[in-house]
């Protein structure tokens, strides 16, 4: 099947959504400001002789339109970190503070655990979890060329998620002190990464995606369990399919202490569907982001803010 043809009655163009998926996905790297600024990386990418643009919303991304991120000293050196441009979006919706206790549920391989550790100012504390041990090595290593020292791996399912290792000191809690906020950026049937990876939708299967939506409902929902009342939780896949995306939502809506927020983004998107081939979902879905490819000129990505709320 063609799978793209499905999410036709989505999109605002599909003619153009389909043009889009169609051409390569520019380069783009990350300022680590972990390690050093934003105009000190300009220096050296120009020192490098690469050529770079920014990123309109976001003072440390920049294009890479003749080079590719991990061939150059600046990234040998943790100065910049090759991430999709999409991919720096739920990090920033999450906006950690400094000092704050954050999950990452589904850490590796590292881009968005390393940007959240900058945002945090290496400090406070970052778990950082993934259940694949192959994939953990190259969280371990990006985090350490990133100089991210608040981070703390663990290699766990994370639906069954424990804090009992994070306990605050002198706490009393044996359970362990909840999170600030939480990332929950699941495994996806990764529908939109089709401009980086021109054969993602090869083997696309509905039982898959059916299949792997219950593993997103079981990780959103810990986080939301793991996080303080008041705290925030960001929801994000890289996928188009509202089985993964607006239905999961639903789910934690009905069954956890919850409710979706609104917020600004300096990107272009539509917002969550409420209906999908038949079902209904929470119309507070609505305040979620989808991100189109022809929106502007990335990925394809769905991005939603919880807040937990009281029992």
């Amino acid at each position: 099947m063609d799978v793209l043809e499905r999410y036709e009655s989505l999109v605002d163009d599909f003619d153009a959504f389909r043009a889009a998926c169609d051409r390569p996905l520019p380069s783009v790297v990350r300022v680590n400001t972990v390690k050093t600024t934003v105009e000190r990386a300009k220096a050296a990418l120009t020192e490098a002789d690469i050529a770079h643009e920014p990123v309109g919303w976001h003072d440390g991304l920049f294009a890479l339109p003749d080079d590719q991120p991990g061939t150059n000293w600046p990234y040998v050196l943790g100065w910049i970190h090759g991430q999709e441009e999409v991919s720096a979006v739920p990090a920033a919706v999450l906006d950690p503070e400094p000092g704050e206790r954050v999950w990452d549920a589904c850490a590796a391989p590292g881009s968005k655990t390393t940007q959240l550790a900058a945002l945090m100012d290496d400090s406070g504390l970052l778990v950082a979890t993934d259940n694949n041990l192959g994939r953990i090595s190259a969280l371990r290593s990006n985090a350490e060329r990133a100089g991210a020292t608040n981070v703390a791996v663990t290699h766990e399912d994370a639906r069954n998620h424990s804090l009992k290792p994070f306990r605050a000191p002198d706490s009393d809690d044996h359970e362990g002190a909840p999170y600030d906020r939480a990332l929950v950026d699941v495994p996806c049937s990764c529908e939109g990464t089709i401009r980086k990876n021109p054969d993602a939708l090869d083997d696309w299967e509905l039982d898959h995606v059916e299949g792997i939506s219950g593993v997103q409902k079981g990780v959103l929902r810990r986080a939301i369990q793991t996080t303080r009342e008041g705290g925030t939780v960001v929801y994000s896949t890289c996928t188009f399919a509202p089985e993964e995306n607006e239905a999961v939502l639903d789910h934690a809506l009905a069954e956890e202490p919850c409710e979706l927020v609104e917020f600004d983004l300096p990107l272009d998107s539509a917002p969550g569907v409420t209906e999908w081939q038949g079902d209904r979902f929470d119309e507070s879905v609505e305040r979620a982001k989808r991100i189109y490819p022809h929106h502007n000129d990335t990925g394809g990505f769905f991005c939603a803010k919880l807040e937990v709320t009281a029992e």
